[in-house]
């Protein structure tokens, strides 16, 4: 089966160590050394690990005493995401020197349709390579890129030579691309579904190509057609500029558990203010208030509750909230609280529908 035009020349940018490494650019003692971005006490968790501390297993979303286990020496540096935005923007005014059809996936990655590109260069590749340069001297951080027809192998090809570097994945590479790479590599497989696909047989782009799709909807229901299509190089996601924002959220986890629901208001009285002034920063309001209850079991709760009217100010989310905390008893003591609105504003504006541009070019 071979892959037809059309095409697009897809980049995905992606950050390296991204939190970490702004750390690290901003005080010098950081430099070279292991580093985890988050709480290093026993409810702490990992935001971000630097490459120094990644080579002792230490990884984002991992518990602060893991990996202060794995790492004896690891330095802990609290989040300063203001900072982290700052040089986000920065990044992002790059990626719009060169097209507008930027969607960031978050703080430290985007994918750029640069198809038809401001600067009239028609290597994607070579356009990567002059993005890399021109953050690197702007922001002293390094980034890896991944080129090719679709978002799914430039996100994919991202991973493949980081730190600082980038792989360009052409049309007449892609399916053996695809087929030679490990199944855990594929996004959207998660180590659950590795596990399970590794039970199946199922190793290699190779050995998932093997399988119908009737097979793969079976064992992995509305994945299983993902999977069949992806392997196949065909994601048909366009590059978004205009993502919607559907909620805001704010949440805390707690040192030590709540067993009141005074302390839980305190914190929630907190944990508001935040939400609100985020709200404001982004000029959003919504209607919908949900709160979120994580208990000592790790079991999760979640309350909601629909306005006829926009919010954004704390007094009348937290008017929303205690109704909602009242409205049954916690179960438990309580390890994490959280609010977040919905149903905001942003969602009756129009997207602008994307450009597309049926051509066949080189890399």
């Amino acid at each position: 089966m071979e892959l037809t035009a059309p095409f697009r020349k897809i980049i995905h940018v992606d950050m390296d160590a991204f939190y970490a490494s702004v750390e690290q650019l901003d005080n010098p003692e950081l430099r070279g050394r292991a580093v985890a971005v988050g709480g290093g006490e026993s409810r702490g968790v990992v935001a971000a690990a630097s490459y120094e501390a990644r080579k002792f297993g230490v990884r984002s979303a991992m518990s602060g005493f893991l990996a202060k286990k794995k790492c004896p020496h690891l330095i802990f540096v609290r989040p300063r995401f203001d900072r982290y935005r700052e040089v986000s923007n920065k990044i992002r005014e790059i990626f719009l020197d060169y097209t507008d059809l930027v969607e960031p996936l978050s703080l430290d990655e985007a994918y750029l349709d640069v198809t038809n590109n401001k600067k009239g260069n028609p290597s994607a590749t070579m356009i990567a390579r002059e993005i890399r340069q021109r953050i690197l001297e702007t922001t002293g951080l390094t980034a890896s890129a991944g080129i090719s027809i679709n978002k799914f192998i430039a996100k994919v090809a991202s991973d493949y030579n980081k730190p600082n570097g980038q792989k360009t994945v052409n049309p007449d590479e892609v399916l053996e691309f695809l087929e030679n790479l490990a199944i855990g590599k594929f996004y959207g497989v998660g180590k659950v579904t590795e596990e399970k696909m590794y039970q199946l047989g199922i190793f290699t782009g190779a050995d998932l190509k093997q399988k119908s799709e009737e097979y793969l909807t079976e064992h992995f229901g509305k994945s299983g057609a993902y999977y069949y299509h992806v392997v196949r190089g065909i994601h048909n996601g366009q590059v978004k500029p205009d993502r919607l924002i559907k909620s805001v959220g704010t949440e805390h986890t707690f040192f030590e558990n709540l067993v009141s629901e005074v302390f839980m208001l305190e914190k929630l009285e907190d944990i508001a203010n935040e939400l609100e002034r985020r709200l404001k920063k982004k000029k959003i309001a919504g209607k919908t208030v949900t709160l979120k209850i994580k208990y000592s079991d790790f079991t999760v709760q979640t309350r909601s509750k629909t306005l006829p009217y926009f919010i954004s100010d704390k007094s009348l989310i937290m008017e929303t909230v205690k109704e909602l905390l009242y409205q049954e008893k916690p179960k438990d003591s309580v390890r994490l609280l959280g609010i977040t609105l919905g149903n905001l504003n942003t969602e009756e504006s129009g997207v602008k529908k994307p450009v597309v541009v049926q051509l066949k070019f080189d890399f």
